[in-house]
């Protein structure tokens, strides 16, 4: 079919939809939008044809949709109607498991209902997100998970049934609540989805019994055919529309989990978290002085090795012994050469690593050769260490089909070994980039080290991350993706989207078209921007800090309704809380006081009451936070969101940056903090009939060059300056 049909046709059933669709209405930028979306997924080559053809066309869109544009509906119409009529799949990003669930609980049933061609669609979750069923068994039956299983199943029950009597009560808490999720699962209450729980289990209670792929042993699980993962697997498979989130995306690349990504459309919700998810999943780090988890791994590799008749388990020990020496060798080294950074006293004259972790980044990172050697060590040895491993995996497979009778025990063996693997890899994959020296003209990785004060021991850890994710994504993600739409409400900084192209890794890609869509809200009309100054600098953070609460208070009491404050530091909250009157205290919520779910709901309620309520927040509430109406008629904005001037990824950028005769304020810090402050202003008018005042009280916005590229970026509010 002609590409241009597969594009006309995709706009008929956008069309359809929404005239189908009770309370909607054509909204000019969302038809824009759709029709952008149809025309890309409709140009690209895929699969088959882009083998076939010379040119191989790619089509890629960047796409900026203001809030109240409905960008959910303008991209899944069109993207699923081209995947249909070309016999592909479409695969949905989003930032976060949330927004995902958004998507398949509530988008996609009402777009299904409504599109005259029927599709089925999924969630793709981490394997991490659903129980081990063998894990759970096991330690619902009172044993420990960093118990190592006795070579006898039958023997190990009943050195179980032995231990429970000995248990202390916590531990008798904690195996209460294994049972109760066994139960729960043996009685269909539960699906073995953790997000599914009515209350979410803390990580250090999760993570025993999470599903991982270093413990799975797949279909020769003894439990594979009732897996909670696997379950959802097989949703996968039957879908044409599967959405999943960045981690998930960008971590499954190759792993067979998620469609090939030059067979089908790929559109990435939130898009403008893609950079950071990018530096995220290759970062890494390894502790340097805690190293008991070496000895456990070793003895039960060793064990386990000699059971199945593993050659190379004899060249564990040795491995093992050295990796351990040179461990601590860096360790010794690391304190020695940065001993003053790392152990400088702080204003109140303790250690920093007393209060928090103290930090030392590698200039240049270029590492001085004394930590050269130890790091090739831990290198070496890591890498033989991992090469005995794979060696006693492949093993216990062999075991598992050989004799599937044992397949349970050879199961939890498996796990046992399994489970700590990881903690390897991160020490290989570590010790690999801090050695690593970059190419001429390329920027260095980011490197650093840590000290901080964990009980009575000092804790040395070792650090190293990319630096730019546009490369990141230019070697892993655009070579493989051959459609995508990628958009979000903030994707120009300043006005212009070179940034995030270039933080993206598609600046200069002749594939990429960009379209802006305005919001259809009368931001002028609806909210006012009140520029409230302080006779402080806000770099002063004592003078500054004192007199923004001080104006903050004030303005606070003025609250009829529901408001929110977004603060760029913990200790900036804690400021104006600890300033707080009695009467004032009585209508604020404070995050991280109580569940984010329970303060959002208490929130409402009283709201819904009359009564004013104001939320303090930081960061994680200036996005992603739906307050329409009445719940944010007030946005107060403490200080302009600059990232940590400490942050040693944004430092050594900074410093490459520097090195080739450019501004990283201008080029980088201006434009990030754009979009960060974009996302927090979009917190106040949510729909046609918001009313709302933001109330940003650092001169800087618009006392300053950069502040005006600030304010160029930001909905066009009807401006109100407010003298100190």
């Amino acid at each position: 079919m002609d590409p241009s049909t597969w594009a006309d046709e995709a706009m008929q059933q956008f069309d359809a939809v929404v005239s189908t669709t009770a309370g909607f209405r054509p909204r000019e930028g969302q038809l824009r939008m759709a029709a952008q979306v149809a025309h890309t997924f409709s140009q690209a080559q895929l699969g088959r044809e882009a083998d076939a053809s010379a040119s191989g066309a790619r089509a890629i869109a960047v796409i900026q949709a203001g809030t109240g544009v409905g960008k959910s509906l303008a991209y899944s119409a069109p993207a699923i109607s081209v995947a249909l009529s070309r016999g592909v799949r479409v695969v949905i990003s989003t930032a976060t498991v949330a927004l995902q669930e958004q998507l398949v609980h509530k988008d996609l049933p009402q777009l299904a209902a409504r599109m005259e061609q029927p599709f089925a669609f999924a969630l793709a979750k981490g394997r991490g997100r659903y129980v081990c069923k063998l894990k759970l068994e096991r330690l619902a039956s009172g044993a420990s998970d960093d118990e190592d299983i006795p070579d006898d199943l039958l023997a190990g029950e009943a050195h179980a049934q032995r231990q429970a009597q000995l248990q202390s009560p916590e531990q008798r808490l904690r195996q209460q609540f294994y049972t109760g999720l066994a139960d729960a699962l043996v009685r269909g209450d539960w699906d073995g989805d953790r997000d599914q729980l009515g209350t979410p289990p803390e990580p250090e209670q999760w993570a025993p019994v999470a599903a991982d792929a270093h413990t799975c042993t797949g279909k020769h699980c003894p439990l594979f055919s009732s897996c909670s993962y696997f379950e959802r697997r097989k949703e996968l498979v039957a879908a044409q529309v599967i959405v999943v989130n960045h981690d998930l995306l960008l971590s499954s690349m190759g792993a067979r989990l998620l469609p090939e990504l030059d067979n089908c459309l790929l559109v990435i919700d939130e898009a403008h978290h893609l950079p950071a998810t990018a530096l995220s999943q290759f970062a890494c780090e390894m502790d340097l002085s805690r190293l008991t988890w070496m000895d456990r791994l070793t003895s039960r590799a060793l064990r386990v090795g000699q059971l199945v008749e593993v050659e190379e388990t004899a060249d564990i020990p040795q491995h093992a012994a050295r990796l351990r020496a040179a461990l601590q060798d860096l360790a010794r080294l690391v304190l020695d050469v940065y001993r003053e950074p790392l152990q400088a006293p702080t204003a109140g004259g303790r250690s920093f690593a007393a209060r928090q972790p103290a930090r030392t980044r590698v200039a240049g990172g270029v590492l001085p050769e004394v930590l050269v050697e130890p790091l090739a060590q831990i290198a070496h040895h890591a890498g033989g260490y991992l090469e005995s491993l794979r060696a006693i995996a492949k093993a216990l497979r062999s075991a598992m089909r050989d004799t599937p009778q044992e397949a349970r025990r050879l199961s939890q063996l498996y796990a046992q070994v399994g489970a700590m693997t990881p903690r390897l890899e991160a020490v290989y994959a570590c010790a690999q980039l801090l050695l690593q020296d970059a190419p001429e003209g390329a920027a260095p990785a980011a490197k650093w080290f840590t000290l901080a004060q964990e009980g009575d021991y000092l804790v040395v850890r070792a650090h190293a991350s990319p630096v730019l994710p546009g490369s990141t994504l230019r070697t892993h993600l655009w070579p493989a993706a051959r459609a995508a739409v990628l958009t979000s409400a903030t994707l120009t900084s300043c006005g212009e989207f070179d940034f995030f192209l270039r933080e993206a890794g598609l600046y200069g890609d002749e594939a990429v078209t960009t379209l802006q869509v305005d919001s259809p809200f009368d931001y002028a009309r609806q909210g006012q921007l009140v520029a409230a100054a302080t006779q402080a600098d806000p770099r002063d953070a004592a003078g500054y800090t004192a007199e923004m609460v001080q104006a903050l208070l004030d303005d606070v009491r003025q609250v009829e309704a529901g408001a929110l404050v977004l603060f760029t530091s913990r200790e900036q909250m804690r400021q104006a809380v600890d300033a707080l009157p009695a009467e004032l205290r009585a209508r604020v919520l404070v995050q991280n006081q109580q569940p984010r779910q329970l303060l959002l709901k208490t929130h409402r309620e009283r709201v819904a009451q009359g009564l004013p309520s104001v939320i303090f927040g930081m960061q994680s509430f200036g996005e992603g936070l739906d307050l329409p109406g009445a719940l944010c008629e007030s946005l107060f904005i403490a200080k302009l969101p600059f990232a940590p001037p400490d942050d040693p990824v944004g430092q050594a950028r900074a410093e490459w940056l520097r090195a080739g005769g450019r501004d990283p304020f201008s080029e980088i810090v201006v434009p990030a903090t754009a979009v960060r402050l974009a996302q927090w202003v979009g917190r106040a008018i949510r729909t046609e009939e918001d009313q709302a005042h933001v109330y940003c009280y650092d001169k800087r916005l618009v006392r300053t060059g950069y502040g005006q590229r600030l304010l160029a970026g930001l909905p066009p509010f009807t401006l109100v300056r407010r003298g100190a």
